[in-house]
């Protein structure tokens, strides 16, 4: 892994950026990106996740984005993590574990309890990554349009 490779906070300056990243890897898995609607939280990442006891953070490798992860309040004790994307040509080099790491640690920071997330069967790494660190499946009362499973976790 690359000494160069930092976790810093995402604002609507890099919002172009990781735009670019999250959708390249969605059109990679034949996923669409939906900016009316599920991705609509990327024009304002300041407002929807800062504003409203979350986060936002971007993975930088020489100033270029090359991962995310956000967490989006679903009520005072459970948190949503979205956005969690890396780029292909970063991947197997345990970036998913620093990011789930971070995001565990965001939480908790922020006084959640659980985490939840939405994902789509192609993403099978993703997947593969939130069963190990105890996510389990289960239904919530809605889905987004482009996901077709749910996980939950307490946070230890």
């Amino acid at each position: 892994m690359s000494d160069q490779i930092q976790i810093t906070k995402a604002t609507n300056t890099d919002a172009a950026a990781i735009k670019q990243l999250i959708f390249g890897i969605l059109k990679d898995y034949g996923l669409k990106p939906d900016p009316a609607s599920t991705d609509s939280d990327l024009e304002d990442i300041q407002k929807y996740y800062w504003q409203n006891n979350g986060c936002f953070y971007i993975l930088e490798d020489n100033d270029q984005i090359i991962g995310s992860f956000a967490l989006c309040k679903i009520n005072d004790h459970l948190c949503e993590l979205r956005k969690m994307y890396l780029d292909s040509n970063f991947r197997g080099r345990r970036l998913g574990r620093k990011i789930m790491e971070a995001a565990f640690e965001q939480a908790k920071a922020l006084g959640y309890k659980s985490i939840m997330l939405e994902t789509a069967s192609v993403l099978k790494e993703a997947i593969s990554l939130y069963k190990k660190y105890g996510f389990k499946p289960y239904t919530p009362d809605h889905l987004s349009a482009r996901c077709d499973q749910a996980y939950i976790c307490k946070i230890p």
